[in-house]
């Protein structure tokens, strides 16, 4: 399967709605409510538009569910779905922390076969296709990149807005082999045990396909594990596109936490 013109379109696409949540994020802007009371900003909906209007055009026989669209289930009809977040970590980027990310996926199947991860913050790309590996790309430069070897002295990442006592009680259960846990917003949690900055990241608390789908490819690519808390594979395009069963990601099966 070439994904070649769909990977670099949705590389594209990343970095010019990166651009535009800049250029908003370094003015003031106003905070809407979405009805699950998560927030919303121009820059998610301006994000948006820049994808969608993009994916559309190149890709008009393409289905495409966004965090930011109307749910349209006749793409469970189709094979190819884009999944898209336009803005992930929203409330990372009301905080002007910095940790927030632009992502694309695609599912092919139920399967995904690609995904895109930019920060535009600061300029970092993170993307993968089924069977061409993970890269970590900046302005100097492109690099391949894998989960780290480490079963000893394990660094565990954690949300910064979304931790859960149940996670804490699981850190704190597995302590003696954890050096070191590592806090960071969005999708960037599992890009850094992609690059091999940690081993672990449990989540608990409830997600959504555009949450999980990028960063599950470059997991995988990157040869890491990505799997709901039961253990089972994590499908897309599904006509529920809430991931209620949590999701763990691990360098190696050995640092499976009980």
């Amino acid at each position: 399967m070439n994904l070649s013109r769909e990977l670099n379109i949705s590389k594209i696409l990343a970095v010019k709605a990166g651009e535009a949540i800049m250029k908003i994020y370094t003015d003031s802007f106003d905070i809407e409510y979405k009805e699950d009371e998560s927030p919303i900003t121009v820059a998610d909906k301006r994000s948006n538009q820049i994808i969608i209007d993009g994916l559309s055009s190149e890709f008009p026989d393409y289905s495409i569910l966004s965090e930011e669209c109307q749910d349209d289930l006749s793409r469970l009809n189709n094979d190819r779905c884009f999944i898209v977040d336009p803005l992930d970590g929203t409330k990372e980027f009301i905080k002007k922390n910095g940790e927030f990310t632009v992502n694309i996926a695609l599912a092919y199947k139920n399967r995904v076969v690609l995904g895109v991860i930019y920060l535009p913050a600061t300029k970092e790309l993170y993307y993968a296709a089924k069977g061409l590996g993970a890269y970590y790309q900046t302005k100097l430069n492109v690099q391949k990149i894998s989960v780290s070897d480490r079963i000893e002295n394990i660094r565990v990442m954690m949300s910064r807005s979304h931790a859960t006592d149940k996670l804490k009680d699981l850190i704190k259960r597995n302590s003696y082999k954890i050096s070191h846990v590592k806090i960071a917003g969005s999708s960037l949690k599992g890009c850094l045990i992609a690059k091999g900055e940690a081993e672990i990241y449990y989540r608990y608390s409830l997600t959504k396909e555009w949450d999980t789908a990028a960063m599950q490819c470059i997991v995988e690519e990157a040869g890491g594990i990505f799997k709901q808390i039961d253990d089972t594979d994590m499908l897309y395009n599904r006509e529920n596109s809430l991931n209620d069963k949590g999701f763990y990601i691990l360098n190696k099966m050995e640092n499976r936490l009980i």
